[in-house]
């Protein structure tokens, strides 16, 4: 069930350009071209609109799914890992979409889908044509036998500089950006079938991609998509603001979807990260860092205004949570250790890893921001999944829209009043010196914000635990941090026999709350394999 981090994405990513860029020209502007310089190919002009684009999408999904045409799979065969990476795009080839670089992925044995790329200006789409002299290759490169007309992987937008991009859609509905200090993490998709469940995940594509430079200024780039697979056909807007230095990126997202079949599990706005250890389980991971993960949290803000915290685990097996409300106001995964002492990784540079938040347009009504966590013992899978799944799941036939924004920044866009999570530990329970009672496991919660900052053990701070049947609270109580503005939340736990225990806690004061919601999943029999003297089987 785990999903490959693609470390060739990352690598294509990184590579480095500065030459000149060359417009997208036509017809005689092309004519003009001094000889030997190279000019794209443009398709016919195609009159173009979103509602043109949705009206197609809806007239696909009342036809029955055709795959996607692979043409000369057998070459794209042996365009394997190592000979993919050696094909590199040509910098004089980078074209313009107004005043935005786009440079392209070629295909290869983990990118056999070809997407279709057109330029849009004034209601009127071409498409770009593969070309092998977009790109250098090796002269024993089997992408020397594909031909014209084949198709590209996926593309990317450049800086101005032209050394490094801000965002790129590369495999089915992924896209990502750099974020607001420039290093790649997690992924969003265009959406997500039947994501951790028994049966077979469905990824819907992008096969069609159309760039446009806006006119009105309020973004700086608008992309539009098609979407395609067995169970569904959609059209996506996406006008995306690049952002100032350390600002991020904003996209504001329309979605038109066309379902040929009933849905199971209906993912909109998911995100896919990455979640091995942290302080919170750092006993279970066997590596020299501190801590490894593109995101430590999933943060809510219900329809009411409750803003909670679910720190992520590293569970013992798949795991779906749920978290049920109407209208959210927004959630997204987070990452907020932002200490580079708390990672010592100066290549992949995690506390840089951008947090991408959801913020629903209109009403979204019943349903519930799921989470899947699925089991890792390393850094290159992504195993983190999170949507929102509406109550009323889709039937054959059925239309659906979904408006929002999405962001890509530091921390979550929205005011946070009360004091926050700022860290989770897990360990044994009991008293040091004295013996550690079998099946009881510490937790402790540090909470920081203006909201507890200055308060003492005087002024009536008190916790609130909840805790699930057959889990028993032995002792809580929370103290201020000495020499910082935190406050800590400690609970002893006796849960024999319970392989995973929801707990919901927050600091209060004279009946108000002081802090966000930390609602935790623990996995005491996770814990109890690793105790002192447990043996083969798990017992002490």
């Amino acid at each position: 069930m785990r999903l490959r981090k693609p470390a060739l994405y990352a690598a294509l990513a990184a590579i480095t350009l500065g030459q000149p860029v060359l417009p997208i020209m036509s017809g005689p502007a092309r004519a003009e071209q001094a000889a030997g310089k190279f000019a794209p190919e443009l398709g016919q002009s195609q009159v173009f609109s979103f509602d043109e684009l949705t009206s197609r999408a809806r007239a696909i999904a009342a036809e029955p799914y055709v795959p996607p045409n692979v043409e000369q799979p057998e070459v794209l065969e042996k365009i394997d890992y190592d000979a993919h990476w050696k094909i590199a795009f040509r910098p004089e080839t980078t074209v313009r979409v107004g005043d935005v670089p786009v440079q392209f992925f070629h295909l290869g044995t983990y990118f056999r889908n070809p997407v279709k790329i057109s330029v849009v200006e004034n209601g009127k789409s071409r498409e770009i044509g593969y070309d092998p002299a977009f790109f250098d290759m090796p002269e024993d490169s089997p992408a020397h036998e594909l031909t014209r007309g084949t198709g590209f992987a996926g593309f990317r937008l450049m800086n101005t500089d032209l050394k490094t991009d801000w965002i790129s859609f590369l495999g089915a509905s992924y896209f990502r950006t750099s974020g607001p200090q420039g290093q790649y993490g997690m992924s969003a998709r265009g959406l997500a079938i039947n994501s951790g469940m028994t049966e077979p995940e469905e990824f819907p594509s992008f096969t069609e991609f159309y760039i446009e430079k806006p006119k009105s200024g309020q973004a700086d780039v608008t992309i539009y998509a098609l979407m395609d697979s067995p169970s569904v056909a959609g059209a996506y807007r996406m006008d995306i603001s690049k952002g100032g230095p350390g600002e991020g990126q904003r996209m504001e997202i329309s979605s038109r979807l066309f379902f040929r079949n009933a849905v199971a599990r209906l993912g909109i706005a998911p995100l896919t990260s990455m979640y091995w250890y942290s302080e919170t389980n750092r006993v279970l991971g066997f590596d020299w860092r501190p801590e490894v993960h593109d995101a430590d949290g999933l943060m809510m803000v219900t329809g009411n205004g409750e803003q909670i915290w679910r720190p992520l685990m590293n569970p013992p097996r798949v795991v779906t949570s749920s978290y049920v409300t109407e209208n959210p106001q927004g959630f997204g995964l987070l990452q907020r250790d932002r200490r580079f002492e708390n990672y010592e990784d100066d290549g992949v540079f995690y506390e840089k890893r951008a947090s991408v938040w959801i913020a629903p347009k209109g009403d979204w009504g019943k349903g519930q921001v799921q989470l899947v966590e699925i089991p890792t013992d390393d850094e290159i899978y992504d195993n983190i999944v999170s949507f929102w799944n509406p109550e009323q799941q889709p039937q054959a036939g059925q239309q659906m829209d979904f408006d929002y924004t999405l962001t890509w920044m530091n921390d979550a866009p929205v005011p946070q009043p009360l004091a926050r999570t700022v860290a989770t530990r897990i360990g044994a329970g009991g008293v040091p010196g004295h013996p550690r009672p079998k099946e009881h496991l510490k937790i402790a919660i540090d909470f920081e914000g203006p909201t507890v900052s200055g308060l003492g053990q005087q002024d009536g701070v008190e916790p609130v635990v909840t805790v699930p049947e057959g889990v028993e609270i032995v002792q809580s109580y929370a103290l201020p941090v000495v020499g910082t503005g935190r406050w800590r939340m400690i609970f002893d736990i006796a849960a024999e026999g319970v392989e995973t225990a929801d707990i919901r806690a927050y600091l209060v004061r004279d009946g108000q709350p002081l802090t966000e919601t930390w609602l935790g999943q623990v996995h005491p029999a996770q814990f109890d394999r690793i105790r002192p003297g447990a043996g083969p089987s798990g017992g002490n």
